[in-house]
């Protein structure tokens, strides 16, 4: 199998509040819109892609028609610091404050409009009770 693709579809009932909320919050660009779909790209990085679907269209199977839950979606990003004070400064929800994990991660937690948990990371040389647990290529290196 060769992948060409792959990105997340959020399943929602509020389409153009969800479109919104990614575009304001986290760069993304609409590059297909619908009533029932859009596709967003990352304004700086056309290869990462977002989708909102209506949770209610025909191509859903009936007994999957419903908006997302039990998901989060992980951004790396290279300055999580300012990023967390835009998302303070623009009044959205703070789940887990900015903070360092000792397993390898700079990160804080809000959510989108739908419930969907946003966590916000960039990697950081992990303690050395986790250092040993990376595969050798995947220890940030910070």
């Amino acid at each position: 199998m060769k992948v060409t693709s792959y990105y997340p579809v959020i399943m929602t009932r509020d389409i153009v509040g969800t479109t919104a909320f990614y575009m304001a919050h986290f760069g993304f660009r609409p590059a297909f819109s619908s009533d029932w779909y859009v596709h967003l790209q990352f304004a700086g990085d056309e290869s990462v892609n977002l989708a909102i679907l209506d949770s209610e269209h025909d191509t859903i199977p009936p007994q999957a028609r419903r908006p997302a839950a039990g998901m989060i979606l992980n951004f790396e990003i290279e300055d999580p610091d300012a990023l967390y004070r835009e998302i303070q400064a623009a009044g959205l929800p703070i789940l887990v404050p900015l903070r360092d994990e000792p397993f390898g991660q700079r990160h804080f937690i809000t959510h989108d409009p739908n419930g969907v948990l946003i966590d916000v990371i960039k990697p950081i040389p992990p303690s050395a009770e986790f250092a040993g647990q990376y595969a050798g290529e995947a220890l940030p290196q910070g």
